[in-house]
C-alpha cells in the first residue's frame, strides 16, 4: 500500500454525535454566537451583582427559552436534544450562575408545567415564560428537607375553592427575581408518597415573603432565596396535575433536571480543559512551554479521557430519555459521574494554572467554585449512589 493511501488519524476532524442533526448544529452556532457576543462580556459584572433580568427577555425574543416546547405556546417545537445544545452552549458565558438560573426556568419548571398543566395554566404561566416575560423558580428544598423530598413540611390545606399554604423553602434559585414558583407541598400528611401536591404560585400573592438573599461559595451570578409562605391563598385551579400525585410528578422532573445538569457538567469541564490547554501552550517554565512536560501532558490526557467518557454516557442516556424511556439508573449514573469529572477537571485545571489559577483574572477559580455545586444540587453524590445501589435490589 502506498504511503499516501495509509489512513492517518485526524484528531481535528469535526464529527457530530449521532443524536445531533444539521439543524441542531445550526442551532448550536446561533446560541453559541449569542452567548459569546451578548452574555460572556458581562460575566464579571454578573458575578458581582447577579445577572440581569434582560437575559430572559432577550433569550425569549430569540426563541431560546422554549426550544422543545410546542409552537402553539410560542415554543420552537424542537426535540429534547435542542435543550442539550442550549445547556452546552450556555457554558460559553463563563458564568455558572447564569447558566443555572436559565436551566431552572427552561428545564426544571417548564417541562412539568407543560406535561401536567391545564390549558389555562399553560396560557397563564407557560406562554409568558417562553417569551421571557415571566421568570420561574422551583420550590422543593426546605431547611429540614433537601435530598429527602419525603420530609417536606410545607402544607397546603383545602379551604373551599382555595388552598391555604404555610411553610418555607430555601436555596431557591431565581427566588428573588421570579414571577411565579412551582411549589411542592404536602396536602395529606398521613398518605405517605401519595400526600404531595404541586402548586403554581404567583410570587406577588399576599403571604409570599422573600426573606433573605443567601450568600454562596460559588454561582454568585444567580440569586438564591430563603422563602416563607404565611397563609398564602391560591385558587384550586392553581393545583398542577393531580392532588396527591405531586411526589411522582416532581420525581419525574428530577430526572430531567439531573440529565441536563450532567450535560452542563460535561460542557463546563470541556470549557475549563480548552482554556487551560491554551494557557499551557503559551506559558513557559524552565525554558519550555509547560504543555511539553510529560506530567502536564498526562494530566490533559487523563482529563480528556474522563470528559469523553462522561459525554458519551450522557449522550447515550439522553437518546434513551428522548425516545420515551425512563432510564432512572443511567440518568443517576450520568449525573454522578459527570459532576465528579467536572469537579476533578476544574481542580486539575486550576492546578495547571498555578498561582494564576487562584487569581480571579483567569476565571478558573470561578469555574472551580461554580462546579462544586453539581455534586450537591439535584441530588447529592450520596443520594445518587443510594439510588444506583437500590436499583440492583441491594
Amino acid at each position: 500500500m502506498a504511503t499516501a493511501d495509509v489512513l492517518k488519524p485526524d484528531h481535528a476532524a469535526p464529527r457530530r454525535h449521532f443524536i445531533f442533526t444539521e439543524e441542531h448544529e445550526r442551532l448550536r452556532e446561533s446560541i453559541g454566537s449569542f452567548v459569546e457576543r451578548e452574555l460572556a462580556p458581562h460575566a464579571a459584572e454578573f458575578e458581582q451583582s447577579t445577572f440581569d433580568d434582560w437575559v430572559f427577555q432577550r433569550m425569549g425574543e430569540l426563541g431560546f427559552l422554549g426550544l422543545s416546547m410546542p409552537e402553539r405556546y410560542g415554543g420552537q417545537g424542537g426535540d429534547y436534544f435542542c435543550n442539550i445544545v442550549l445547556s452546552e452552549e450556555m457554558a460559553k458565558a463563563n458564568c455558572g450562575g447564569l447558566a443555572m438560573g436559565v436551566a431552572v426556568h427552561t428545564d426544571m419548571v417548564m417541562p412539568p408545567l407543560h406535561s401536567f398543566g391545564s390549558e389555562e395554566q399553560k396560557q397563564r404561566f407557560l406562554v409568558p415564560a417562553i417569551r421571557g416575560e415571566q421568570i420561574a423558580c422551583l420550590g422543593i428544598t426546605e431547611p429540614d428537607a433537601g435530598s429527602d423530598v419525603a420530609g417536606i413540611k410545607t402544607r397546603a390545606v383545602r379551604d373551599g375553592d382555595e388552598y391555604v399554604i404555610n411553610g418555607s423553602k430555601t436555596y431557591i434559585t431565581n427566588g428573588h427575581r421570579a414571577h411565579f414558583i412551582l411549589l411542592v407541598t404536602k396536602t395529606d400528611p398521613d398518605a405517605g408518597y401519595d400526600g404531595f401536591s404541586l402548586f403554581l404560585v404567583p410570587m406577588d400573592t399576599p403571604g409570599v415573603i422573600r426573606e433573605k438573599r443567601l450568600e454562596k461559595l460559588g454561582m454568585h451570578a444567580s440569586d438564591t432565596a430563603l422563602l416563607a409562605f404565611q397563609d398564602v391563598r391560591v385558587p384550586a385551579e392553581n393545583l398542577l396535575g393531580q392532588e396527591g400525585k405531586g411526589f411522582y410528578h416532581i420525581m419525574w422532573e428530577l430526572q430531567g433536571e439531573r440529565l441536563v445538569s450532567a450535560c452542563g457538567c460535561v460542557a463546563g469541564a470541556q470549557r475549563c480543559f480548552d482554556q487551560t490547554l491554551r494557557y499551557a501552550q503559551e506559558r513557559s517554565a524552565f525554558g519550555r512551554k509547560i504543555a511539553s512536560f510529560q506530567t502536564i501532558r498526562h494530566k490533559f490526557a487523563d482529563m480528556a479521557t474522563k470528559i469523553e467518557a462522561a459525554r458519551q454516557m450522557v449522550y447515550a442516556t439522553a437518546w434513551r430519555f428522548a425516545a420515551g424511556e425512563y432510564p432512572v439508573r443511567e440518568i443517576t449514573m450520568s449525573k454522578l459521574f459527570a459532576s465528579r469529572v467536572a469537579c476533578e477537571v476544574a481542580d486539575e485545571c486550576l492546578q495547571i494554572h498555578g498561582g494564576a489559577g487562584y487569581m480571579k483574572e483567569y476565571g478558573i477559580e470561578r469555574a472551580w467554585r461554580d462546579m462544586r455545586l453539581f455534586r450537591i444540587g439535584a441530588g447529592t453524590d450520596e443520594i445518587m449512589l443510594e439510588v444506583i445501589g437500590r436499583s440492583y435490589g441491594i
